[in-house]
């Protein structure tokens, strides 16, 4: 039998996840900057603030009022397991580090699964007023307009973006330098953005938890990219993230895996 093709995103479904996710947006504009903003550590040791935990809580309520069947995975709260088979996964606050050192360059994330994998994805820049958006089948959008990855089909002067050196091996950041490419930080779902609407050729994350990453899957591959784990295993739940124009994915996952890969 030939193989079946996942059918397209419901168009209002995509818009009902970005006015969603802009709403959770305008909410942790209202903490941002704040000089009296608390920040508390996690079991992990990672920051949250009330912005993290109202975001997401605003998040949820809304997609309940709308989808009471369906599943929601978020990070600051447990899970909500639904009957439908479409899960929504939400990072409230992707780049928390950022915010609280009053960065404008953290992101709101939302991904929507259904049973045949990556449905939806939204990256939303408050502070910035900038929405990456896709639905499986209807194309990758910039502040709606269609967006595309670049072209670049070299390493050398190619520019990368991470969320920050602290989890980089140090071979990994020497190999990085040898090869020519340009290295930038303060990443996080901007950098992904980045990638999506071409002004960054790569962003590669080597820890990543699943609400990280989730809605990058649909969004490159429907702005011609690819997206991966370090590994170059597809899907969002693999610990890591490279997203790629496509023509240097295999050659970045080389330089990450190194010179003792295996043959």
């Amino acid at each position: 039998m030939p193989p079946t093709t996942a059918p397209p995103a419901d168009p209002a479904l995509l818009e009902t996840a970005v006015e969603i996710l802009r709403a959770a947006g305008d909410l942790t504009l209202q903490h941002f900057r704040d000089p009296d903003l608390h920040v508390d550590d996690k079991a992990d040791g990672t920051p949250v603030t009330v912005a993290d935990r109202a975001a997401e809580r605003l998040v949820r309520e809304r997609v309940l009022e709308r989808f009471p069947d369906d599943t929601i995975r978020g990070e600051e709260e447990a899970d909500h397991v639904g009957t439908s088979g479409r899960t929504w996964i939400v990072d409230p606050i992707d780049g928390t580090k950022a915010f609280t050192h009053r960065v404008p360059l953290y992101s709101n994330l939302l991904a929507v699964d259904d049973e045949h994998g990556p449905l939806i994805g939204v990256v939303n820049i408050p502070a910035l007023g900038e929405t990456v958006w896709a639905g499986r089948g209807l194309g990758c959008f910039h502040q709606g307009e269609r967006v595309h990855v670049s072209e670049r089909a070299e390493l050398r002067d190619a520019w990368f973006v991470t969320s920050g050196l602290t989890n980089w091996p140090h071979d990994l950041l020497a190999r990085v330098q040898d090869a020519g490419v340009h290295l930038r930080t303060w990443g996080d779902g901007y950098g992904y953005l980045m990638v999506a609407t071409g002004r960054a050729d790569a962003m590669i994350d080597p820890q990543a938890a699943l609400w990280d990453v989730a809605p990058m899957p649909v969004i490159f591959a429907e702005a011609g990219g690819r997206f991966s784990c370090t590994e170059g295993r597809h899907g969002a739940d693999n610990g890591s993230g490279v997203a790629t124009n496509g023509r240097l994915h295999d050659a970045v996952l080389e330089l990450i895996a190194g010179p003792d890969r295996p043959a």
